[in-house]
């Protein structure tokens, strides 16, 4: 267990400002509605007001505006989830894995092997394969020939890696992912379809975190290609030779069809779907369950989704929406008739 630490060694590491005693002491973090002594929480939403003044925190992290809401010893910072994010990283750092190779994996030549790297039991690592320092290669993952994986990354048991793929430094990729499957690449030739060798591969940058069970397709000639910084939920899926700009974040269940190019700090709701071939700007957000159809040039906030309803409501308005081109049609007949008589005195 990591050592407690107290409001002002915390400030001493992460900035703010501590009001009140600076000696309290801090062992873990906690909701609001839950934290005890010893347990530091935050405020970021006026909303929870009322949760702040019946509080049993130690201490809370709160902004500037908010200083005066409280009599509990507290830290003032610009952005109090983001900080209360970088204490819980303090207080609960990542496992450091312990250097080895278990006998029960199985490693091919070839392989080139950090020292500092570990191999958990039942996993198999392919000639070629590079694992840079302190990586983590949990029980029964596959790492597939030539793949190269960078410092500081973990792979949670069961995360399979094909060929060729390459992944960079501090990446967590959880159980169950896929990275480098084939494409959906099929061509219909006399009503049979014939698959398309997908020849590409998979590159993930610095500091991407991919979800359980989510996969990422190997491009079909060119890479797929995920940038620095993103965040991937569980259950998503990316297909061959999308591109994903740095420090986007995509919840889940969201699904992206083949040659999507999503720009950079994006965010994209929950099972948001994505047609094939598009072009997102930086800067945009989709709201969850959003169904992108076109492309989108500018940053802002998109949604796209029928509300929910009781179903007679919702069986009444889903007549009129498949009558809306019609209806647009006769209004504009309407119109020219209107203009027509108007113009005739």
């Amino acid at each position: 267990m990591p050592q407690p630490l107290t409001l002002a060694q915390i400030c001493s590491r992460l900035g703010g400002r501590v009001v009140g005693d600076a000696s309290t002491l801090i062992r873990q973090v906690g909701t609001l509605e839950h934290a005890g002594a010893e347990q530091i929480s935050f405020l970021a939403n006026p909303r929870y007001k009322a949760k702040l003044e019946a509080t049993r925190a130690a201490a809370v992290v709160l902004a500037a505006e908010a200083e005066s809401l409280t009599s509990r010893p507290r830290i003032v910072c610009d952005n109090p989830y983001a900080y209360f994010a970088r204490v819980s990283q303090l207080l609960n750092p990542a496992g450091v894995p312990q250097p080895g190779i278990d006998a029960a994996a199985r490693i091919a030549p070839g392989t080139e092997i950090a020292p500092s790297a570990r191999v958990d039991a039942g996993a198999t690592v392919e000639e070629g394969v590079q694992l840079g320092e302190r990586v983590w290669i949990g029980a029964g993952c596959h790492i597939g020939r030539g793949t190269r994986i960078g410092d500081d990354s973990r792979l949670y048991p069961s995360v399979v890696v094909y060929h060729g793929c390459r992944i960079g430094a501090r990446a967590v990729v959880h159980s169950g992912a896929v990275i480098g499957a084939d494409g959906f690449g099929i061509a219909l030739d006399a009503g049979r379809w014939i698959k398309i060798p997908q020849i590409g591969g998979v590159v993930i940058g610095d500091d991407v975190e991919i979800g359980a069970n989510t996969t990422i397709d190997r491009g079909a000639i060119e890479d797929t290609v995920i940038e620095d910084g993103v965040k991937l939920d569980n259950q998503i899926q990316i297909g061959h030779n999308v591109r994903i700009g740095a420090h986007t974040a995509i919840a889940g269940c969201v699904g992206v069809a083949g040659s999507t190019r999503i720009g950079r700090h994006c965010a994209i709701g929950g099972a948001a779907m994505f047609v094939g071939h598009l072009s997102i700007a930086d800067g945009v957000t989709i709201s969850a369950c959003t169904v992108v159809s076109h492309s989108i040039r500018e940053p802002g906030t998109y949604t796209g989704f029928f509300p929910i309803d009781d179903n007679a409501s919702w069986a009444r308005n889903a007549v009129y929406i498949r009558r809306l081109a019609e209806l647009s049609d006769r209004v504009r007949e309407l119109e020219k008739r209107i203009r027509g008589k108007k113009e005739n005195g």
